[in-house]
C-alpha cells in the first residue's frame, strides 16, 4: 500500500479570486455560510487569504468602496501552506501542532486545494486496521 499524501485528502480547486477582483466579489462569496475564507491568487500562486473579519476591518471600517477596492490590496498572507506531496500523517501532525482546522495546499506555490483536519482524520481512520476483538 502506498503512503497517502496531502493531495489524496484535500478538497481540490478551492474558492479563489484573482488579486485584481473586487472586495465586493469577496463579500458575495463570504456571504455563503459554508465559505469561511477566500484565497487570493496572482497567476495561480497563492498570495493571500480574506475572511469576513478582514473584509470588515480593512474595507468597511476604513470606508473603502468594495466595488473598486482590489482584494490584493488587503488580503492577509496565509498563516501556513502545505505541499501536496506531504505525507498525510505529517500533514495531520502539522495541523494538530498549530491548531489549524484547515490549510491551503500548494504545488510549487500554486494553490491546488485545501486540507481540513477532519478530512485527514477520516482518511487516516480508514487506513487503520480493525481492532483485534480477542
Amino acid at each position: 500500500m502506498t503512503e497517502q499524501l496531502a493531495r489524496d485528502a484535500m478538497v481540490p480547486d478551492p474558492l479563489s479570486l484573482d488579486a485584481s477582483a473586487s472586495a465586493q466579489e469577496a463579500a458575495e462569496a463570504l456571504a455563503r455560510p459554508e465559505v469561511r475564507a477566500v484565497f487570493v491568487c496572482e497567476d495561480g500562486r497563492l498570495t493571500g487569504v480574506i475572511t469576513r473579519k478582514t473584509l470588515v476591518s480593512d474595507v468597511v471600517a476604513r470606508g473603502l468602496d468594495p466595488k473598486t477596492t482590489a482584494v490584493g490590496t488587503f488580503a492577509e498572507p496565509p498563516n501556513a501552506t502545505i505541499e501536496s506531496t506531504t505525507p498525510l500523517g505529517e500533514a495531520f501532525a502539522f495541523l494538530e501542532e498549530n491548531d489549524y482546522e484547515r490549510v491551503p495546499v500548494v504545488e510549487d506555490g500554486k494553490l491546488v486545494g485545501v486540507l481540513s483536519r477532519s478530512a485527514v482524520q477520516r482518511r487516516l481512520a480508514e487506513d487503520e486496521p480493525p481492532a483485534d476483538e480477542n
